[in-house]
């Protein structure tokens, strides 16, 4: 199988598949070669499997103290807010003339 039909089995796994590829997944199924047929009905499957297992998996809690070192890192990072200017010229096509202009 090449990265294509690996991509349109994932598709057909998650059951977002649209016309054109519901198209080519007929064509890949109506194919003379087997090999072709059970590789990509043996993805669509393992991709689903996978797709199961993710679903049902449970999500560790983080640490109880992250929070606090998380916040405690931020505070300790931050640096005081200071306005910056940034000067610029500006051409003015029209008339060729050219001014300082502040953002």
């Amino acid at each position: 199988m090449n990265e294509s039909q690996i991509d349109l089995a994932h598709t057909v796994a998650l059951g977002s598949i649209g016309d054109e590829d519901q198209r080519a997944v007929q064509d890949l199924l109506d194919t003379g070669d087997p090999v072709l047929r059970a590789d990509f009905t043996q993805e669509v499957q393992h991709t689903r499997d996978a797709l199961a297992q993710f679903a049902t998996a449970a999500a560790t809690p983080p640490p109880l103290a992250l929070r606090d070192r998380v916040l405690a890192a931020v505070a300790a990072d931050q640096a005081p807010a200071t306005a910056i200017q940034h000067n610029r010229t500006v051409l003015y096509p029209s008339n060729g003339h050219s001014r300082a202009a502040n953002d």
